[in-house]
């Protein structure tokens, strides 16, 4: 379907690009949004900038975004937004979208991103900070490289590794768009052999004013550029909103699924230094002849509702109580089920360096990647699942309105249902699955105000006194400080927060083909101080963080859990800086990391994301377009390897990587409502470095490839 959707998608553009007038028809929503913050407006409404815009450069960027007006016809004047999520800056915006808070009466607005400030980044996972370290292919297991943007999550941790592309409810927009909004994305790279595909298709509209559904459609696919590498990823996600001026209720439903073949990696990092081998489908690889095969699934449903009881009297005039003293009263539900298999054959791979005997004969060295076969000593088919029935009930007070010293009041309280599926030894045996079934239940709460546009603070409290994680405690506090200069903003925020937390029912609980283990792990501590700085208008962002752990979990060099007894440390320092010299961009992202043990959290001491590209219009308000160069780096450390049977990355000592710059040349460009990007990945392949392109052990990045791509919107 995606390579005929790719000739399809061709032709259109190519029709449309000539027939359309020479004017531009983007979005103002980001501008909009960018120009209220450079000017000190608040456009969250609890007082928080807006995600990604800081220093992105499309605060007041002259001829770019201004001249992205859309033309604009006399209609007949319609019922307005009535809402107490929204501030009046937000709902003159033509369009917007927004994230739903887990825990707490909240929205998170963003603005629809239709410039060409990240669109050359075509992985996901490379656009917050330095990045993650991948696998290699399109849709594989990736993790961040800096350990503070790791999840902490403990629910079904064998797909923490595709967080970068499932969809999950803190990723899942809701749109509100004065007209139907319709995006498509698609990217592609490689002979149809080893062929990466990444396709994307979302539709918003609004139904009423207060009344939206949208539906998002993510595929990435890879054929593989190393034998048995082939992926695929889809994720769906349908939501609807209605955000009244007195009940609201989001609802969406997501569905993930991950296929992948697992290849084990390189035999040695030689096979792709030397390259002694043909490149790259010839290389051998440690999994290839087991067959070794993830399949994953998730079905999720998501319901959060809440009811205003306004403390003063709400005339027909106010679209909004949010200035006015209110109590929010609501109820969410949610239910989440994850599955894995995994399935291999017994097989054995060879490393080709081998050895030699005293006579001087040749004798190869043959591995099998495997120990241990506890069920079946030919055939793997490891069944796990799990699944999350959540529900809470909260109350929100707001005793004056939502921009006072005390805007809100949260508390709530939690119940779950957790139930666990594997196979043990004596299940084989009478055909059942062990089911596992546990509850637990927690008290929740929160604070937060705002002085102005000057200050901003927030503590949250979460609390399980029984059952099934009992004693676990999340205490955090928040605040924000802003100053301005001629009406640039400065801001400085500093957060702490001090958990103590259950290891993962998986940590404790496993019996596979290749991995058994029944632990009994003490509580993780961990303590977590950040301070970020920054200035937007100058595209200045500076961090730091300080982080303690006690009885840390990790997996070991033999891919088994363990829990470190002792503390461990670490520091790690972020700076960003985008210097702008007439059309020439010049960003900079770096992470400075050190560990107090290397063993149990391993990480590098320097990684960097550089991008350097000259941007300007071929016609002015029509065609506007960046050539330049992308370029990653991190010093050698001893990386993570990654495990196939268990999904998960774990501490090697055998090999070290890194002191590879992975370099990549692309064209970007925005004509009307398209975008274009070609780009030649891996530029530097051959050329200069070590030879040893990989982000995790034995796993190689791509070889250079080339990729085309476009991303349409259509606004009507």
């Amino acid at each position: 379907m995606l390579n005929n959707l790719r000739w399809i998608l061709s032709a259109v553009a190519i029709v449309v690009a000539m027939v359309l007038p020479d004017v531009s028809y983007a979005q103002l929503d980001a501008a909009a949004m960018a120009r209220a913050q450079r000017n000190g407006e608040n456009t969250n409404i609890y007082g928080s900038t807006i995600p990604g815009m800081e220093g992105t450069g499309m605060e007041g960027e002259e001829g770019m975004d201004d001249a992205d007006t859309t033309a604009t016809k006399k209609k007949r004047e319609r019922k307005p937004l009535e809402s107490y999520y929204f501030t009046d800056t937000v709902r003159a915006l033509p369009n917007w979208k927004w994230n739903v808070d887990r825990y707490y009466n909240r929205v998170n607005i963003m603005p629809l991103d239709t410039t060409l400030s990240d669109w050359r980044i075509d992985y996901v996972f490379y656009r917050k900070g330095v990045g993650d370290m991948a696998l290699g292919g399109l849709g594989q297991s990736s993790q961040p490289v800096n350990w503070f943007d790791r999840s902490q999550d403990r629910d079904f941790t064998f797909a923490r590794g595709y967080d970068a592309y499932t969809a999950r409810i803190e990723n899942v927009p809701f749109y509100n768009s004065k007209k139907p909004l319709t995006n498509l994305t698609y990217l592609e790279s490689g002979q149809k052999r080893y062929r990466e595909e990444h396709f994307e298709l979302v539709h918003s509209q609004n139904i009423t004013p207060s009344l939206s559904a949208n539906v998002s459609y993510k595929a990435r696919s890879t054929m593989g550029r190393y034998d048995w590498q082939r992926t695929k990823n889809h994720a769906l996600s349908v939501g609807a909103a209605y955000t009244g001026k007195r009940y609201s209720v989001h609802a969406a439903y997501m569905n993930n699924m991950v296929d992948t073949r697992e290849n084990g990696g390189v035999v040695g990092e030689w096979a792709i230094a030397d390259t002694v081998f043909e490149m790259p489908s010839g290389v051998p690889m440690r999994l290839a002849s087991s067959e070794a095969h993830n399949h994953y699934r998730n079905h999720s449903v998501f319901v959060k509702q809440a009811y205003a009881i306004p403390f003063e009297r709400v005339t027909e005039y106010d679209f909004s109580i949010a200035d006015l003293s209110a109590m929010y009263i609501g109820h969410q539900f949610e239910y989440n089920s994850w599955s894995k298999v995994y399935t291999d054959k017994k097989a054995s791979y060879t490393n080709e360096r081998g050895s030699y005997d005293d006579d001087g004969n040749y004798i190869p060295t043959t591995h099998e990647y495997y120990d241990d076969w506890f069920i079946n000593p030919e055939t793997t088919r490891d069944s796990i699942s799990e699944r999350l029935i959540s529900n809470k009930i909260f109350v929100q007070v707001q005793p004056w309105d939502r921009y006072g010293a005390v805007s809100t009041i949260d508390g709530g309280v939690g119940f779950d249902i957790h139930t666990y599926s594997y196979m043990r030894l004596k299940d084989y045996v009478r055909g059942n699955m062990t089911r596992d079934k546990r509850t637990s239940w927690y008290l929740y709460g929160a604070a937060s105000g705002m002085i102005k546009r000057y200050a901003d603070w927030r503590a949250d409290v979460k609390y399980h006194p029984s059952g099934y994680r009992g004693g676990d405690l999340s205490v955090g506090a928040e605040i924000t400080l802003r100053a301005f200069i001629r009406e640039h903003p400065l801001i400085l925020t500093g957060r702490f927060r001090q958990e103590l937390r259950s290891p993962s029912y998986w940590h404790e609980n496993l019996f596979s083909n290749h991995y058994v283990w029944f632990n009994s792990f003490g509580k993780e501590s961990e303590t977590r101080f950040e301070v970020s700085f920054s200035v937007p208008d100058i595209a200045l962002e500076l961090g730091a963080w300080q982080g303690v752990v006690k009885n840390m979990i990790y997996y070991g060099n033999d891919s088994r859990v363990a829990q470190n007894p002792g503390i461990v440390s670490l520091t790690s320092l972020y700076a960003r800086k985008d210097f702008r010299i007439a059309g020439f961009h010049l960003d900079h992202r770096a992470l400075v990391q050190i560990t107090s043990d290397e063993y149990v959290l391993p990480v590098p001491t320097f990684s960097a994301y550089l991008s350097y590209y000259y941007e300007f219009w071929v016609k002015r308000d029509v065609l506007r377009v960046q050539v330049g160069l992308d370029g990653r780096f991190n010093t050698a450390y001893y990386a993570p390897g990654y495990n196939p049977a268990l999904s998960a990355f774990y501490n090697q000592r055998e090999v070290k990587i890194g002191n590879y710059p992975y370099i990549d040349a692309f064209i970007s460009a925005k004509w009307k409502r398209m975008r274009i990007l070609l780009k030649v990945q891996h530029l530097n392949m051959n050329l200069f470095g070590n030879g040893e392109y990989f982000q995790v052990a034995r796993y190689p990045l791509n070889p250079r490839m080339f990729k085309l791509g476009i991303s349409w919107s259509f606004y009507d």
